[in-house]
């Protein structure tokens, strides 16, 4: 297994590699999707933004609140940047910032936007699965099955142990998720739908592959926290889907009263 690539004097670390392309990807995609759907670059250029620094400070929220015992015992643990990095504090984190940056600062719909990233949200996340794969991080429970991945030199998982491909199970079903959604996309015309069933479909998934990982990612009784995190993304996405037609309306109405308000104010 690689992490690193050593081109000359020049070293490249997969992981942080896989995320870059996995971020540029997303950008390329919400900016075709976009633009079929009469969408502005400058609010998508401003969401990318957002979404990275939500989704940076998200991720490391998660990590502490989840860590909160272990950080009490060890508080050095608040300064080790290298590791602790919550994947569900990442979305979470990047939805809040951009739905903030949409309705505070830029004054338009938060769920055509929505329904137009989180397809390529999904794509990212599959590279940065591979990142994961590569580091070794995110790793599976030991097993006998011939479907199996022995690390050597990670500084994550055990070495010299057949453990379940999790990270590669994960990418493959994000990037089939990102698939789905863009296809289903295409076919449905309410605002807010194409989002809701990200929600749906990474919870489902997320909450399945828990199941097969070894890595210690927090617990709430018989169920990691990123389970717990699954059920409620679940529910919101089910919630979501149902009321989307109330909310696109709601979103239309506020908006008019925006264009007013500012009219108002010219005048």
């Amino acid at each position: 297994m690689f992490n690193d690539i050593h081109i000359g004097p020049v070293t490249l670390h997969m992981y942080g590699l896989m995320i870059a392309i996995g971020f540029i990807s997303a950008l390329y995609i919400v900016l075709k999707r976009g633009k079929n759907k009469g969408l502005s670059e400058d609010t998508i250029y401003g969401i990318f933004y957002c979404a990275i620094i939500g989704g940076l400070l998200g991720c490391r929220l998660l990590f502490y609140i989840v860590e909160i015992p272990a950080i009490i015992k060890n508080p050095s643990i608040l300064w080790n940047f290298k590791n602790g990095y919550v994947v569900y504090g990442g979305i979470i984190g990047g939805i809040v910032t951009s739905f903030i940056y949409l309705k505070k600062f830029r004054k338009e719909k938060f769920l055509p936007y929505f329904d137009v990233v989180m397809p390529a949200v999904s794509i990212a996340q599959g590279f940065g699965r591979i990142g994961c794969f590569c580091a070794g991080c995110c790793y599976g429970a030991q097993t006998t099955s011939r479907f199996h991945i022995v690390f050597t030199h990670s500084s994550f998982a055990p070495n010299g142990v057949p453990l379940i491909p999790t990270q590669l199970i994960s990418s493959a079903g994000d990037f089939l998720i990102g698939l789905i959604l863009i296809l289903y996309s295409r076919k449905e015309k309410t605002a807010g739908r194409t989002s809701a069933m990200y929600l749906i479909l990474y919870g489902i998934g997320r909450f399945g592959i828990e199941f097969l990982r070894a890595d210690y990612r927090g617990s709430l009784g018989i169920f990691s926290t990123s389970q717990i995190i699954s059920m409620v993304m679940v529910i919101i996405g089910i919630v979501l889907f149902t009321m989307a037609p109330k909310l696109v309306q709601e979103e239309t109405e506020e908006t008019k009263e925006e264009v007013k308000e500012e009219v108002k104010e010219e005048q």
